[in-house]
């Protein structure tokens, strides 16, 4: 039996740290915590300094049996959970439920598995730090308070299964007053005016622009009208130097935002590759908000800048933590060997191992440097200047390797006009050719709609929520029905551009589509009346510096300068006062809104939150017997209570609609849950898309019918008379079988078009009898 047992919280870690220690260690894991809070409401005795009571979950029963064993027959127990206040957690728990001696128990942190890092970590053992561990109590003690009071609040006062948290409201008031804002914004007109000018030799072309912009048509176009008779001169020539540096290595936020604009994965796709980065040794500790670098990887950083590029592009930087709440001193997010560019295996993987490794070889190389150049052109019959800048890259520096994205690249349709190219030779007082001029109608945009990234970067700012907590936050807002990602089509919208060319005038109207959004956060009307009543009622629970102090003094329990139990009792005594106040005063919230009057029966038309979710109503509720019943609509994905209109909510009570007849059977159009559709003989047909639902003929409507039942005939190969629900089919990745609810794999040799129906049968029970898989999470639990 081995001398030494290592517990660390995945197999994964287990099985690289397993080949960096001798026989004398037996590496096991923990699967994460093995223990949490009992779900019952005495979790927690408020009245007794907030002693919880534990329980280990009936699927960690078997691990802590094993850990036990291992534990009782090794000489010292080492415990190698991650380095923040959740792995210390983690360690206690083991500590505690194990039932270690203090004196056989070592607790050991490292921010990389590597060799060298383990084996100093073995040699430089500490004690449990129970100032993170209180830290961390505190954290989910509060959560847990929070989350059992408010939610049976919610229940009773908006809607029944309701749920809410401390971080994740805050979250959901973020995305409801954006939405707000970008429903309140109006949009204002403005006419852009570029030229091409040209030198007058051949290609000599550049473009430049008026950096006032015309409120008016009338003042675009007066500005042209003089122009057809104008001298183009330039006025002033300015060059000069300019450099840019390169952004600091990653923490876990600015991972999070970079892989979202540069590799479009959502927040917690981010964490999970990560982890199994970190896991294997390949990176250092994912979570963490420090910018810092050690000495080891900047010597590391550096020889491999100066063996791959050059001396040249070698330029060390220590970065410096901005975060005042900056948690334990751990390192940025870099790679373990800088020598390393890429690796082998998951695509995934390997997209986040290099954006990783750019960052961090980029923030410790030479600047970029360029030359810009900046011609003023004066316009002999007006005051204005037209302004051209021109960038030439002099040296490449960390540019070789890395260029920084920004949310604004995500959000703003930039202009061909909007980058700076080179400019030709150009001399003051040199007279230019005009090409042609343009006014362009722009219009002002509105706030951007968060994306989980930018509501990240958000929440950091705010000081709110740690690294630990992002991506947990985010998941959690979206799994509770308060927040959607999704894509929304925009609208589309005239604009004018007027054109100057050759001595002539012309307008032009063009279309474009504004509106249109991309895995953008939206709140639900759920989420908007939710948030609004906790606003109303609750607004410690959701205002900001509320929020970001509860933080700080998290961070001070963690440095020892703050009694946990003391700053829960602050929390929870008025906040539990508030809870007993709203059940007792507080009026039902149901968001209801009245839009006006139904034109043809004259009847109130309102919208508000039913038990299924949103929805219109045309009339009052019947109070007796005999009273006409009112008619409901539920709305549509993408419509608010807030801020949909009278016409919008009229229209959901056109359908469903009968569009005619097809073999002796109606056809009726409706919208449902996944959009559009045509309901005939007991079959669904879902509309293509483009087409309105409201104006569907009966000729269209059969030939969406006829053409969905060629596909499928094409897509069936085989039916079997003994039993006609089971079929063969053609799939995606080629002919399976359908059985009841089962879809089952062909084994290779078979061919699916001779294949009897006892074959399929005996297929279908040794598929039925094939152990179910399960996959395990290995994550942390938040």
């Amino acid at each position: 039996m081995a001398k030494n047992l290592l517990i660390v919280e995945s197999p994964a870690k287990a099985k690289t740290i397993e080949g960096y220690l001798g026989k004398d260690f037996l590496v096991k894991s923990s699967y994460g915590h093995i223990r949490d809070l009992v779900k019952t409401d005495d979790a927690i005795d408020v009245n007794n300094n907030f002693n919880q009571k534990y329980e280990v979950p009936a699927d960690k029963k078997a691990v802590v049996s094993e850990l036990k064993k291992l534990a009782k027959e090794a000489e010292t127990v080492w415990l190698a959970s991650d380095e923040d206040r959740e792995g210390e957690a983690i360690s206690w728990h083991l500590y505690e439920t194990l039932g270690l001696k203090e004196d056989k128990t070592k607790r050991i942190v490292f921010h990389e598995i590597t060799k060298p890092a383990i084996l100093k970590a073995i040699e430089n053992p500490r004690k449990i730090d129970y100032n993170l561990v209180n830290a961390q109590q505190a954290r989910r003690v509060l959560d847990r308070l929070v989350g059992f009071e408010l939610s049976p609040v919610l229940w009773r006062k908006v809607k029944p299964s309701l749920s809410a948290g401390r971080v994740q409201s805050v979250a959901v008031r973020l995305i409801v007053e954006r939405e707000r804002e970008v429903n309140k914004f109006k949009p204002t007109a403005a006419y852009k005016v570029t030229a091409i000018f040209s030198t007058g030799k051949a290609k000599e072309l550049f473009r430049a622009e008026l950096p006032e912009r015309f409120e008016t048509e009338s003042g675009a176009t007066a500005f042209l009208e003089d122009c057809k008779t104008a001298i183009y001169t330039i006025t002033s020539l300015e060059t000069r130097p300019t450099k840019r540096s390169p952004a600091p290595p990653f923490t876990t936020s600015t991972l999070q935002q970079e892989a979202s604009r540069k590799l479009g994965y959502s927040v917690s796709r981010t964490m999970s590759i990560a982890q199994k980065l970190y896991e294997h040794g390949l990176i250092t500790y994912m979570r963490t908000d420090s910018v810092n670098l050690s000495e080891t990887a900047l010597n590391a950083a550096s020889a491999e800048i100066r063996t791959a590029y050059g001396e040249k592009y070698h330029q060390e930087r220590k970065f410096k933590t901005k975060s005042a709440g900056a948690q334990e001193a751990h390192e940025a997010i870099r790679p373990t060997y800088f020598d390393r560019h890429s690796i082998e295996g998951d695509p995934s993987e390997r997209r986040l191992y290099e954006l990783i490794w750019k960052r961090a070889i980029a923030s410790q190389m030479s600047e970029a440097q360029f030359e810009k150049t900046t011609a003023k052109i004066g316009i002999s019959t007006r005051k204005e200047n037209f302004v051209a800048n021109g960038e030439v890259m002099k040296f490449d520096g960390f540019l070789k390797v890395y260029m920084e994205s920004t949310d604004e690249d995500q959000d703003a349709n930039l202009d061909e006009d909007s980058n700076n190219p080179i400019l030709p030779p150009l001399a003051k007082g040199q007279d230019l050719l005009v090409q042609e001029i343009k006014a362009t109608e722009r219009f002002t945009r509105p706030p951007a709609r968060y994306t989980e990234a930018s509501l990240v970067k958000k929440l950091e700012e705010l000081g709110i929520g740690r690294p630990s907590t992002y991506a947990p936050t985010i998941s959690t807002v979206q799994n509770r029905g308060y927040v959607v990602k999704e894509d929304r089509e925009g609208k589309e919208r005239s604009f004018c551009v007027f054109t100057l060319k050759g001595g002539e005038l012309k307008k032009e109207t063009k279309t474009e589509i504004t509106g249109a959004e991309k895995a953008k956060l939206f709140p639900t009307d759920i989420g908007a009346v939710v948030n609004d009543f906790l606003m109303q009622h609750f607004n410690g629970i959701v205002d900001y510096n509320f929020t970001a102090n509860v933080e700080k003094q998290f961070d001070e329990i963690a440095h020892g300068m703050k009694e946990w139990t003391e700053m829960l009792k602050s929390f929870y005594s008025p906040f539990h006062q508030e809870v007993e106040t709203t059940i007792q005063t507080a009026e039902k919230a149901r968001g209801e809104r009245e839009l006006g009057v139904d034109p043809e029966t004259g009847k109130k038309v309102s919208v508000r939150i039913g038990r299924f979710g949103p929805f219109v109503q045309i009339g009052e509720n019947a109070e007796n017997e005999g009273d006409e019943k009112p008619r409901y609509a539920s709305l549509r994905s993408g419509q608010m209570i807030e801020s949909i209109s009278l016409e919008e909510a009229l229209e959901l009570f056109k359908l469903p609609k009968k569009v005619g007849s097809f073999e002796d059977k109606d056809m009726t159009v409706a919208i449902g849950r996944f959009g559009p559709y045509i309901r005939h003989n007991s079959a669904f047909y879902s509309l293509p898309k483009g087409v309105d639902p409201h104006s569907v003929t009966e000729e269209q409507a059969i030939q969406i019918i006829q053409e969905k039942r060629q596909k499928d005939a094409e897509k069936l190969i085989k039916t079997f008379e003994e039993h006609p629900d089971v079929k063969i089919l053609n799939g995606r990745w080629g002919p399976y079988i359908e059985y009841g609810k089962q879809n089952i794999k062909i084994p290779k040799g078979k061919e699916a078009k001779d294949l009897t129906f006892e074959e399929v049968k005996a297929l279908a029970e040794a598929a039925e009898k094939e152990p179910k898989k399960t996959g395990k999470r290995f994550a942390k639990k938040k």
